[in-house]
């Protein structure tokens, strides 16, 4: 679950401490951070720092180095 505190710490310290919402405004703000950002352009360790998108475009070898 270390993943999910990660994520939330991220999330926190990037996007929620920085603005104040309303509860539409935060269900809508916090589905495109996800889907916009955090799982498509963001850079992740576990990639080797590459986004997601980055990571899905290398050869299929080149993908089990980082596994």
């Amino acid at each position: 679950m270390s993943f999910l505190e990660s994520f939330f710490k991220t999330l926190k310290m990037e996007e929620i401490y920085k603005r104040k919402f309303n509860n539409k405004e935060t269900k809508y703000f916090l589905f495109d951070y996800i889907e916009r950002y955090y799982n498509r352009r963001r850079r992740h360790s576990a990639l080797g720092y590459l986004s997601p998108v980055e990571f899905r475009e290398l050869p299929h070898p080149s993908r089990k180095l980082f596994r």
